[in-house]
């Protein structure tokens, strides 16, 4: 009989102090993940001025799948689940998938502020407000409708499309976000300290310096479970599987990311940071 058809039991069983720290962690990275990542939401929301910038519309679109992967980790990662291909638990690709749009909107906004700095004029004609939502939703109709396709084929297809598409995807692109990085540093490193002290040099490099972090932290989380998948799908060597996500290491990592993303952002940006404390955080503590 399925783990559904019986009812969903916690992810470790509460019999050992160990137990009950695993479980309470789940719940309090699942909440963690959603607080700030809606905190570092709304504040952009409120501010016109950040709402103008490209890079926050790219912020907005991390922000808003790391809120859905928050929401979904009380069910994978508080619950007894384990998200494969032909689980009866499994959520059918969309969890995953709101991790994978993360991935793509810090990768796209790499090769946004790359543009931006190299090319200042030729990025201001061509990037417009509306080509920058254009390019987000386009990723988000992309990454469903991979989710479409691999629900309407059988398992055995759908294992294949991953398999061949993680390997392909996933090198191609880490390998981009590893040379996009290495050049947003020598940038602003050397680049921009050549040019003369001004407001606009300030922007341009802790804006370069933000994605460059926030890239580092997701390489960092996300190398682990990539390398993982490519040897085990791709590769065809036999891995170790854990009984579910929510004491899977290697997938526990990129939820851990999600909550780090959003206390980058406020780190790293002063304008952020204001409007956060002023009229998120004050005006909550304010009602209460």
């Amino acid at each position: 009989m399925s783990n559904r058809s019986q009812g969903l039991s916690l992810v470790v069983p509460l019999t050992s102090f160990g137990n009950v720290l695993m479980f309470l962690f789940s719940i309090f990275l699942a909440a963690t993940i959603i607080f700030l990542n809606v905190s570092v939401f709304l504040s952009i929301l409120l501010n016109k001025a950040l709402r103008r910038e490209n890079r926050f519309m790219y912020m907005l679109s991390t922000c808003f799948s790391d809120i859905c992967t928050g929401v979904s980790y009380y069910y994978v990662g508080v619950l007894d689940v384990r998200d494969s291909f032909n689980s009866p638990t499994r959520t059918f690709y969309i969890a995953p998938t709101f991790l994978g749009l993360s991935y793509m909107a810090i990768l796209a906004a790499q090769a946004d502020r790359y543009h931006a700095v190299v090319s200042p004029f030729k990025y201001s004609q061509r990037m417009t407000r509306n080509r920058t939502l254009m390019v987000i939703c386009a990723y988000w109709v992309y990454a469903f409708l991979i989710v479409a396709v691999n629900n309407l084929v059988t398992i055995g297809v759908a294992k294949k499309i991953t398999s061949i598409g993680t390997f392909v995807g996933n090198i191609f692109t880490v390998v981009i976000m590893i040379g996009l990085n290495i050049r947003l540093f020598i940038i602003a490193r050397f680049q921009l300290e050549r040019e003369p002290p001004s407001e606009d040099r300030e922007s341009k490099r802790s804006s370069v310096y933000l994605i460059f972090v926030v890239a580092l932290f997701f390489l960092g989380t996300w190398l682990p479970i990539f390398c993982h998948v490519i040897a085990c799908n791709f590769f065809g060597y036999t891995c170790y599987t854990f009984k579910n996500e929510g004491t899977d290491p290697l997938r526990i990592l990129p939820r851990v990311n999600a909550s780090l993303t959003p206390i980058l952002y406020i780190r790293g940006c002063a304008a952020l940071r204001a409007t956060l404390l002023n009229k998120v955080w004050r005006r909550c503590a304010c009602r209460r």
